[in-house]
C-alpha cells in the first residue's frame, strides 16, 4: 500500500492503495464517483470510460499506479457548474440515445474523446471509434444521431468556456 496523488475533475485527491488497484474501483469506492460503471472488467464494453490526460481510457483496466499525477475526467466532471450540460450530454438527451442508461456515461465520455480527435465524424468514423462501446439495449442508431448532433453543437461553439470539458476549471 502506498499513497497516490490523483487529480480527478480538477480536484486533488490522496489515495492510499495498491498500485495494481483498478482506477474504476478507486473512483467508485474511494471517491464516491459512481458514474463510471463496471461492465466487463476487461476493457471491452466501454461502460467505465473516462478521459485520462484527454485520452479515452477504460478505467477498469487502468491501474492506480499508472494514473497518478495525471488529469482524470469522469462523467461527474463534465457539464458541471454554471455552464450547464456539455453539448454531448445535451445531444444524448435530445435524441433519446439511451434506454436503461447504464452505458450512457461511458458513451458520453467516449464521444467527447472522439469529437476531440475527429470534430466532424462520418458514420464510418463513428462506427470505427465507438465499436468498443456496448449498448445492450440496442440504441445504436440514436447514439450515432446523438454523436452527429453533438459534433454540430461543438463546431458551432466558439471558444469553449473554461471547465466545460472536465470541470473544476481544467480545459482541453
Amino acid at each position: 500500500m502506498a499513497r497516490h496523488i490523483l487529480r480527478v475533475n480538477g480536484e486533488r485527491h490522496e489515495i492510499e492503495g495498491d498500485a495494481a488497484d483498478s482506477l474504476l474501483s478507486v473512483l467508485r469506492y474511494e471517491l464516491g464517483l459512481t458514474g463510471s460503471k463496471y461492465g466487463c472488467g476487461e476493457g471491452h464494453c466501454g461502460a467505465c470510460t473516462v478521459l485520462i490526460d484527454n485520452q479515452v481510457t477504460r478505467s477498469c483496466v487502468a491501474r492506480l499506479g499508472a494514473v497518478a499525477n495525471t488529469s482524470i475526467a469522469t462523467i461527474e466532471g463534465i457539464g458541471a457548474g454554471a455552464a450547464g450540460l456539455h453539448p454531448v450530454q445535451e445531444a444524448f438527451l435530445e435524441t433519446e440515445a439511451f434506454q436503461c442508461g447504464y452505458c450512457t456515461p461511458g458513451m458520453v465520455m467516449a464521444t467527447i474523446g472522439l469529437l476531440r480527435s475527429v470534430p466532424n465524424p462520418t458514420d464510418q468514423d463513428i462506427t470505427r471509434l465507438m465499436d468498443r462501446n456496448i449498448c445492450r439495449c440496442g440504441t445504436y442508431p440514436r447514439i450515432v444521431a446523438a454523436i452527429k448532433l453533438a459534433a454540430a453543437k461543438m463546431r458551432a461553439r466558439t471558444p469553449e468556456p473554461a471547465g466545460v470539458m472536465t470541470g473544476g476549471g481544467e480545459t482541453a
